[in-house]
Order: C-alpha cells, then structure tokens, then sequence
C-alpha cells in the first residue's frame, strides 16, 4: 500500500465522484480507477459503490476513511519530524558540567536552547571533568562543560569563558590586608588544591604557576569540588588559588586578591566528540557559542 493511494482513496470519498477527484489529484480517470482497484484488491474489501451516476462509500469504507486519514497524518508528522532532526531542531541531549560552570554560563545556554529548541528534551548532570570525559568517550555524555587545560584527541574543546586566577585567603590572614600579594608571597603557605585526579590539567596549571613564582606548593587538603575548597579556606585550614568567578560567588570569611592576567587565565570549554557532531549538537553549538547571549 502507498501514500499516494491513500491520497487517491481519500480525494473520491470526500468528492464521491472520480471525475472531480481526479481533476483535484491532476490524474486520468482510468489511472485514479486503477489505483482504486489496486487498493481494494490489496485490502479484499469494496470501498466504494459505484455506478454510472453515483458513487459512494461501501460500510468498510467508511472505516477505512477515517484509518486513512490518520496515516496519512502520522505520515506528514514524521516526514515534519525527520526535516526538523536534519535541521538540529528535535531530540534528546545529555549534558554534563562542572559545578564552576553551573554560576551563569550553563544556566544561561540551557534558558537560550529552551527558548530556541523547544522540541528538544535536555538531561543535564553536574559532573567533575575527568567523569565528563569517560562519559564522553562512552557515549553517555553528548555534551560536557569542562574546565581546561585538558587534551584528548578524540575531542572538539570551543573556550567558552576565560577569566583571571584568585589568591584565595582567610579574611584573618596577614596578607588579606594588603592591596596586591603575589606568587612569591605564598611560598611558606598551607594549600587547599582542587585535586589533580578531578581535574588533572587545572591541577598542573597551579602548581605551574607556583613552580614559575618559585616554589612548590605545600597542598595540605585536596577536595573536588571547587566551592568546597573555598569553604575550607574559610575554616582556616589553607589558602588557594582559584578561578576569580568561583570566589566571587562565595559569602563568608574570605577575601580574594585577583592575578595578573600575563600569568595566565582560567576556561571552561564545551567538549563533543569529533565523531559525533550531529544536527542536533551543531545547532546546540551554534546557540552556545553565540557572543550576543
């Protein structure tokens, strides 16, 4: 059975006469009547009474009508359906962040998609870096918000926010008091450290930067998650260095003193694999990576 015959079947049953309905389909009478009977011989059923002067619908007609309609209509939606999927505009993403990124970049990227996409369903899980790129590679995760630098060969990473490194420090410390304090200045310090199995590349990153101010970072406490370590600079037990967005979200008994930026900068990437960028990821990408949200 083909579309095109349920069309034909519908056009006589809502006309009753096949003159009219094949003017209406732009068919000869003798091919619309031969697609009728090629129908009716599939079915093993008569749907229409027919004579010189009148046609109408036999009782199984008149139920298939209303069958033929609905298919034709699942058929229209799916053929909507699969135009929109290849134009990135329905399905399913699964979405997975670090908890840095959770402040305002992905808040504001999931509301603009939303908006933009509503046919398309997201599944958003906060996830530490290195669970971001197992799920990854496995296919659990289409897309990740990690925080750089990280290398994988089998990843697309577009930097979505760059910002400077803070000196985190206990409001009661001796250096909380000072305008500027620089690397050198915390040579003889406790330190809290978002640990390296979490986040392996922003690890190296800090003790880069203490290893070129001169020394090697005494890491008493390491935690995964970044908010934590600056609870535990509150409480005393070290100070850190950390992105500046993360302290400025924070309320308590701390004071953040900001790094030059020549000393580098902190981002967070969207991550895919390269192999499998679809319609769907590409539009989410387009959205993301729009410098006017």
């Amino acid at each position: 059975m083909e579309l095109k015959h349920l069309r034909s079947f519908l056009a006589v049953a809502e006309r009753l006469s096949f003159i009219r309905a094949a003017e209406h389909l732009h068919l000869s009478q003798p091919a619309l009547s031969s697609q009728i009977q090629n129908l009716e011989e599939e079915l093993r059923v008569t749907l229409f009474f027919r004579t010189r002067r009148v046609v109408r619908l036999t009782p199984e007609g008149e139920v298939f009508v209303e069958e033929a309609r609905a298919t034709l209509a699942r058929a229209e939606q799916a053929i909507v359906r699969v135009q929109k999927a290849s134009r990135g505009e329905v399905g399913h993403l699964r979405i997975a962040f670090v908890s840095s990124a959770a402040l305002e970049i992905v808040p504001r990227i999931v509301s603009t998609v939303r908006r933009k996409l509503p046919q398309v369903s997201l599944e958003i899980r906060n996830m530490r870096t290195s669970v971001q790129l197992q799920g990854l590679r496995d296919g659990t995760v289409d897309i990740g918000f990690v925080r750089l630098p990280l290398q994988h060969e089998d990843l697309n990473l577009r930097v979505i926010n760059r910002e400077p490194f803070a000196i985190v420090l206990p409001k009661s410390h001796p250096l909380a008091k000072r305008a500027r304090v620089r690397l050198s200045d915390l040579r003889d310090e406790l330190f809290v450290a978002y640990g390296r199995q979490w986040a392996p590349g922003f690890f190296d990153s800090i003790i880069r930067l203490c290893t070129d101010a001169g020394f090697s970072p005494n890491i008493v406490q390491e935690t995964g998650e970044m908010f934590t370590a600056v609870a535990l600079v509150a409480a005393g037990v070290g100070i850190a260095i950390l992105p500046r967005a993360i302290v400025l979200a924070q309320r308590g008994d701390v004071v953040f003193k900001t790094l030059p930026l020549s000393l580098g900068v902190s981002e967070i990437a969207i991550a895919t694999r390269k192999d499998r960028e679809t319609p769907l990821l590409r539009s989410f990408l387009g959205i993301a990576t729009d410098r006017s949200l």
